[in-house]
């Protein structure tokens, strides 16, 4: 697992009916959560953006909820249940430790605490990168992209997509005349990368190409797309997912529909649907092998 930033929310503290004693059960008593939250904190940082981080808020509030439901014999049992559930309210939590003090348990002798620390791991998040590439050794700057993310640490590719050849999209001339074919494809992965950290490293493997930024929808060496990241819906200026023009551009749904049809484009439907009814659908040609 990745080393990531840690934020801390200590002492949170609410009433629960937990404990093997029919009296713990009836009565109730309070309970105190620690949890420590596992990300990367450089994108919030950076730009001063509480969307790119945790609303620590919302994760003392989902403590107090869930130590308040039903009535658990284990503070194990109910550590675990805060773990579960503040990876599944919390995408960007890559890990959490959760500590469960019951400063009340009916021990008959003299003590000043009994907790439960437990850690768990966010499973690896299904992610989709496209890449197009229309200057140089199209080939070879789609096989090196591809070398690239099976060596990089934190992902796995999960499945890989036909290379299929494209009409430029966007109508921006160079020197006057049309840009040149396209390749694109599209590639699954596994990763536990959270989404910035995976938009750096598509960055990373651009400059490998020596990408260059000059003409928006202009001609590139390679371009490295995040267009999903799990299930995650954010309008971000940097990154907004899925990938707001992905849904309308058959260079990036034709060659996924060609590999994995049922596949859905999170808020906007079935792949191979979307492909159907591109706008740019006619200017997709047969797939290549990179």
């Amino acid at each position: 697992m990745r080393r990531h930033d840690t934020i801390e929310l200590t002492g949170v503290r609410a009433r629960g009916h937990h404990g093997v004693l029919a009296a713990e059960k009836r009565d109730g008593q309070e309970f105190v959560v620690d949890v420590t939250l596992h990300l990367d904190t450089a994108p919030a940082a950076r730009d001063d953006a509480l969307s790119r981080t945790v609303d620590y808020g919302a994760v003392a509030g989902l403590v107090v909820d869930v130590v308040g439901t039903g009535a658990l014999d284990l503070i194990e049992t109910l550590a675990r249940r805060l773990a579960d559930a503040v990876l599944a309210q919390q995408p960007l939590v890559r890990a959490v430790e959760v500590t469960v003090h019951k400063p009340s348990a009916p021990i008959p002798h003299p003590f000043a605490d009994v907790a439960v620390r437990i850690r768990r791991d966010a499973p690896p998040v299904p992610a989709v990168l496209a890449l197009g590439t229309n200057l140089g050794d199209r080939e070879a700057h789609v096989r090196r992209a591809l070398e690239l993310l099976a060596g990089a640490e934190g992902v796995e590719i999960a499945w890989t997509a036909p290379v299929v050849e494209t009409d430029p999209v966007g109508g921006v001339l160079v020197d006057g005349a049309e840009q040149g074919p396209y390749l694109n494809t599209v590639v699954g992965l596994r990763t536990d990368l959270g989404p910035w950290e995976l938009l750096d490293l598509a960055h990373t493997i651009e400059a490998d190409a020596h990408r260059e930024r000059t003409v928006r929808w202009g001609p590139r060496t390679l371009d490295v797309d995040v267009v999903t990241w799990g299930e995650l819906v954010q309008d971000d200026p940097d990154l907004t997912l899925p990938h707001p023009r992905a849904h309308e551009r058959a260079f990036v749904l034709a060659p996924w529909a060609a590999a994995r049809p049922d596949d859905v484009l999170p808020g906007r439907g079935r792949v191979a649907d979307l492909a159907a009814h591109a706008p740019d659908r006619d200017g997709v040609r047969s797939p290549r092998t990179p």
